[in-house]
């Protein structure tokens, strides 16, 4: 998963504007993906998450269904998912010699906007078409 999706899917989980410190230090964390190196992003993670582990692993009961749930779902399931995507984050510094962006603002702009561009123009054609057509485009901007 690039940085750009990466960021975005937390942001989805804690929003724009976190009022939790919790959520608002693992933002940051967030933030500071580009700028830094694999070691010390999971420096700082490591110690956020000791920082915040009660906080973060606290549950409540449901008084009716008598289940637990974490307090805070959705910053749990940021922290998982930043855990989890991890070995593919800093790709582009493990494999420099392939010089790899450390974002995707090139793709966003410049392959895939006018892509979503001609889909749209063509919204009325049918999936397979769709991926035809989406084959076409990506093999002929490969030629450019």
């Amino acid at each position: 998963m690039c940085h750009f999706h990466q960021r975005k899917t937390i942001i989805h989980y804690l929003t724009k504007n976190p009022k939790l410190d919790i959520a608002i230090d693992l933002q940051k964390i967030m933030y500071s993906l580009t700028k830094t190196t694999k070691e010390k992003f999971i420096k700082r993670l490591d110690k956020w998450h000791e920082k915040y582990k009660i906080i973060l692993y606290e549950k409540t009961i449901n008084l009716d269904t008598n289940k637990s749930s974490y307090k805070h779902p959705k910053i749990v399931s940021a922290y998982k998912n930043i855990i989890y995507n991890l070995p593919y984050l800093f790709t582009y510094q493990k494999h420099s010699n392939i010089k790899i962006h450390n974002t995707t603002n090139a793709l966003d702009g410049g392959v895939f906007s006018p892509m979503k561009k001609l889909i749209k123009i063509h919204n009325g054609f049918t999936k397979s078409l769709k991926i035809k057509m989406v084959d076409d485009y990506l093999v002929n901007y490969k030629k450019r």
